[in-house]
């Protein structure tokens, strides 16, 4: 992508929105990569026992696809400086989700040009499943 810069971001805009459909393998491969094997991403028998349809995306590749929000966004210059999100929602294997940001503010503040972001995964539904925040800091032109 290329580079975004400080003068040209605008309060509420919205940043270019990623689309991700992790699959079954994708969770398999983000267990390996995290060791994160907890039998809820991989087993649909025991996500059933547990009250849910299917096996869950990992609340913690969903952060991940957040990030690549962010620094897809932010390009080689931006510099994440801060990044928060909270699981407030399931998400399974075949859904499409949507990884979204907005622009909520924007200064300067000791030499550095600061924007501010609301960031979310939203599920199929339109649900915000993973509601979150981020601080970039992005170069002038």
């Amino acid at each position: 992508m290329a580079q975004v810069y400080f003068d040209d971001v605008k309060e509420g805009q919205d940043i270019p929105t990623l689309e991700k459909t992790p699959t079954n393998r994708t969770l398999v491969q983000w267990a390996g990569a995290s060791g994160d094997f907890f039998e809820l991403h991989y087993d649909k028998e025991f996500a059933k026992t547990m009250g849910y349809p299917n096996v869950l995306v990992h609340g913690r590749l969903e952060a991940a696809y957040l990030t690549q929000l962010l620094t897809d966004w932010a390009g080689e210059k931006g510099v994440v400086k801060k990044m928060s999100v909270q699981y407030r929602g399931n998400a399974f294997p075949g859904q499409k989700l949507l990884i979204k940001g907005k622009v909520t503010k924007k200064y300067q503040k000791d030499n550095e040009n600061i924007v501010e972001l609301e960031i979310f995964v939203e599920n199929p539904e339109g649900q915000k499943i993973t509601p979150g925040s981020a601080i970039i800091a992005l170069p002038k032109k």
